[in-house]
């Protein structure tokens, strides 16, 4: 990964005394580069306390530091020294919602003692425009760490709600700070009283524990971290970084997610050309047949990969399964009439490449192994299934096969609940992973727009986006749920399905899901699957209200993407088109849902129209509906 800096480091005194004595300060504000947010840590009777306001408003109001490693670091303390730095950077991902990123920051690390314990403990804070983030270091010399617990706390404005959710593929539900059916997963996304929004998450957990958040006994609007377990370790030692964002607007938590990113340490992989991101369909026949079927298929669609989910190796719960050889469940496919290498000559020669799906009882049991075995045999990405997550045992294991993966040049999509916390920049090999309430789950119209806002600020997620999973018979897109009684069947329009392919950033983009070659019938609207791309240069959320509607612009090369999904309740939204450049014109290709004059049984319509930055279309969106666009210049070569 290359870096353009342009670094302004004004470090170690340039701001600030490198080290300032205890006596000298017993507060310590830290401010954004915009000078809007400010982070505030100070003690109070030898306990550390922090605050977070934006533009003079309270994010987190006056709340608990410290964190119970080798000793209680929450209490009879006094802060030894103060280093202040800043940063401001730019750097190109390897792909990614955006082609450069910005890291731009102020610093402040704040040095405490502990009685007459030493070393002491580091506590790191940064100041972000995109919010504020702070972290624990245990210097060198402190041996051997076991740690049992957090003391941080997030106590918020009264009447702020939360989009709760118990765990990472459960249905959000926006509560107030009490009275909560459990603890919450991250990121928590809130609506703050006075207008602004936030997310608290977590960066760079990669050997720990993860931690969600619970109701502070006896504290009205408190959240406390509850880790999964203990954590045990070597000094020195820094805990993953505690993230609190901030926007005017919720569309600004999806624009700024890079924020988890910069909390990560930079690629590590020193080449990194076959990193290839791009769309995906699964192989469901587990047969010889039925895979080269869907290569054609691929090729006729503009996807890059076809996968092979579970069942190709054997049952996956069952020990006996040995991910090293072709052996197909029965139950799958009773014929086992599956030759995988052949297939993968097959879908390299046409430009294919192919996946396969591991369950993590045969990946922990045979790593080692199937790696080298599955890069020889032109594998080109592991699917890793039914994780295990949360405790620190399973989270090291878990990056460190990612690492094992690029070492054999192999790309990884994580599935079930494992959720980003910003390794992707590390290790760009790990293009995607689930934790989302995805079609999986035939989740409605309100699942659906809240994620935008919530899961997806975290990063990628595997949505498993469907076409043809539903019964086209007396289709009515205005009345979605009737189509299949009591049936499983997906509970969005076509537009919508198209519209996600836009708004649902996954490098990794699984189509067609619960669909097959045969079902498709060469719909018009194809077309946009087709050219949509699972990479950006650019994005932008033109408009948003989380759960109930979203509108998302991105730009690859000389084209935008729109996709505007809808909620429950019919709407008519006006789509702008002032994020393209004054004064060019563009042809828009325009996928809405139709009528049931429509004459294709999906009954989307297509539009074509030349439109430029003061165009402002009327979209009328069914409930559950959705629309999409692809925007090419007028004149080609111009953007």
């Amino acid at each position: 990964m290359t870096m353009k800096y342009r670094l302004r480091l004004l470090c170690a005194g340039l701001l600030f005394c490198s080290m300032q004595s205890a006596a000298a300060q017993e507060t310590v504000q830290t401010l954004s580069p915009n000078g809007k947010l400010a982070i505030t840590v100070s003690l109070q009777d030898g306990a550390p306390r922090y605050e977070v306001t934006y533009q003079g408003k309270p994010v987190v109001l006056e709340s608990a530091l410290g964190i119970n490693g080798n000793g209680d670091w929450s209490r009879g303390m006094r802060i030894a020294g103060v280093t202040r730095s800043s940063r401001d950077t730019l750097w190109t991902p390897v792909y990614g919602e955006r082609s450069e990123i910005p890291d731009r920051y102020n610093q402040s690390v704040i040095r405490f003692a502990h009685g007459k314990r030493e070393p002491g403990l580091e506590l790191e804070v940064r100041a972000y425009d995109e919010g504020a983030a702070f972290r624990y270091l245990f210097l060198e010399g402190g041996g051997y760490l076991h740690i049992t617990g957090e003391a941080t706390e997030f106590t918020l404005p009264e009447g702020t709600m939360a989009y709760f959710a118990p765990f990472a593929q459960a249905v959000h539900q926006k509560l107030p700070l009490h009275d909560w059916p459990g603890e919450a997963d991250r990121p928590l996304t809130l609506e703050l009283p006075g207008g602004l929004y936030g997310a608290l998450a977590e960066a760079e957990v990669v050997d720990y524990v993860r931690t969600k958040f619970k109701l502070a006994d006896g504290k009205p609007n408190t959240l406390a971290c509850s880790m999964y377990g203990a954590v045990d370790e070597i000094a020195p030692f820094a805990t993953p970084w505690r993230v609190v964002m901030v926007a005017e607007q919720p569309g600004q938590l999806i624009e700024n997610n890079y924020l988890l990113l910069n909390l990560n340490p930079p690629c590590a992989i020193e080449n990194p050309w076959w990193i290839k991101p791009g769309k995906v369909m699964r192989e469901v026949t587990l047969s010889t047949k039925g895979a080269r079927e869907l290569v054609d298929f691929a090729v006729k669609r503009n996807l890059q990969y076809i996968e092979f989910d579970a069942g190709w190796y054997g049952h996956e719960y069952e020990k006996i399964s040995d991910a090293s050889r072709v052996n197909v469940d029965p139950r799958r496919n009773p014929n086992n009439d599956l030759d995988l290498e052949e297939v993968v000559r097959y879908a390299n020669g046409r430009g294919i490449g192919v996946w396969v799906y591991v369950n993590q009882r045969a990946l922990a049991a045979q790593l080692d192994t199937i790696l080298p075995l599955y890069h020889k045999w032109g594998i080109k990405g592991v699917k890793f299934g039914f994780v295990q997550v949360g405790s620190q045992m399973w989270t090291k294991w878990m990056h460190d096969a990612v690492k094992k993966c690029a070492e054999n040049q192999l790309m990884v999509d994580i599935h079930d609940e494992y959720r980003p916390t910003g390794f992707s920049r590390t290790y760009p090999n790990l293009l995607t992973q689930e934790g989302v309430r995805g079609n999986e789950e035939m989740p409605d119209a309100t699942n659906n727009l809240i994620l935008p806002f919530t899961r997806y600020v975290a990063g990628p997620a595997d949505y498993t986006i469907s076409y043809y999973f539903r019964n086209f018979d007396g289709y009515n897109p205005q009345m979605i749920d009737t189509l299949a009684p009591k049936a499983r069947a997906i509970h969005a329009t076509s537009g919508q399905q198209l519209a996600m392919a836009v708004v649902y950033y996954s490098p990794l983009q699984f189509l067609y899901w619960y669909d097959r070659p045969s079902d498709s019938r060469d719909e018009p609207e194809l077309e946009f699957f087709d050219r949509v791309p699972t990479v950006w240069d650019e994005t932008k959320v033109l408009q948003g209200k989380i759960g109930e509607y979203i509108t998302t612009a991105r730009r690859k090369g000389d084209e935008w993407f729109v996709g505007v999904m809808n909620g429950l309740q019919p709407r008519t939204l006006d789509i702008p088109f002032n994020f393209l450049p004054a004064g060019k014109k563009y042809v828009a290709h325009i996928y809405r849902d139709g009528t049931m004059k429509t004459p294709t049984r999906t009954k989307v319509e297509v539009e074509t129209r030349t439109v430029d930055a003061n165009t402002v279309l009327p979209a009328k969106l069914y409930g559950s509906g959705g629309l999409a666009i692809r925007l090419e210049p007028a004149e080609p070569g111009k953007r």
